[in-house]
């Protein structure tokens, strides 16, 4: 950190809002919260913000024994459109991120993991929403039946490194989650 130059003499560890801002619950869901806050800022302004409240996630990179990476396609209702994913899904109440991980990857892709390995954690979209991300590489797999959802409509593909990453390049994998997590492992999927 020390090779990073500050171009401003903030200390951003200083500037903290107040943090019991009023905060007003609009919806709650199965999913997700929405909040409208009213929160004081350190020079006293007071702003309204909305805030998206999400237990977490996990996302899954699985590297079969050949090399392949295992994707998903499936319909995003928020987008109408049929995506590119890596295998996902929300976290349950006191579950563990590693335990959610072999959860997902067994209920969507009917493939467990013998070794999983924590590559990073990272916020989707930190200006409005609470969602953090569990990215995890799965290898030395094994097939198990899948056991999906009822409202998951799921085909699952076995590809190459080079069609992943070809599939990026050409805009066809459009999912941050997904991109993120193939560009973080590439250097493992040897």
């Amino acid at each position: 950190m020390n090779m990073l130059k500050r171009e401003s003499t903030k200390n951003l560890d200083d500037i903290k809002p107040d943090r019991s801002p009023h905060s007003e619950l609009i919806y709650s869901g199965k999913v997700v919260s929405l909040f409208v806050d009213r929160v004081k800022m350190q020079d006293g302004k007071e702003v309204t913000r909305e805030k998206i409240t999400h237990p977490g996630a996990v996302a899954v990179v699985p590297k079969d024994r050949d090399g392949n990476i295992i994707l998903i396609r499936q319909y995003r209702h928020a987008v109408d459109r049929i995506l590119w994913e890596i295998p996902a899904g929300k976290i349950e109440p006191n579950e563990d991120p590693e335990d959610c991980a072999r959860r997902e990857m067994m209920e969507e892709t009917g493939w467990c993991p013998g070794c999983l390995k924590k590559v990073a954690s990272f916020y989707t979209a930190p200006g409005f929403a609470s969602e953090i991300i569990h990215l995890y590489i799965a290898e030395d797999l094994y097939r198990k039946e899948a056991d999906r959802d009822e409202d998951e409509d799921i085909i699952v593909y076995s590809l190459s490194q080079g069609e992943c990453m070809e599939l990026i390049k050409t805009g066809q994998i459009e999912d941050a989650k997904t991109i993120i997590g193939l560009l973080l492992t590439a250097g493992e999927m040897r």
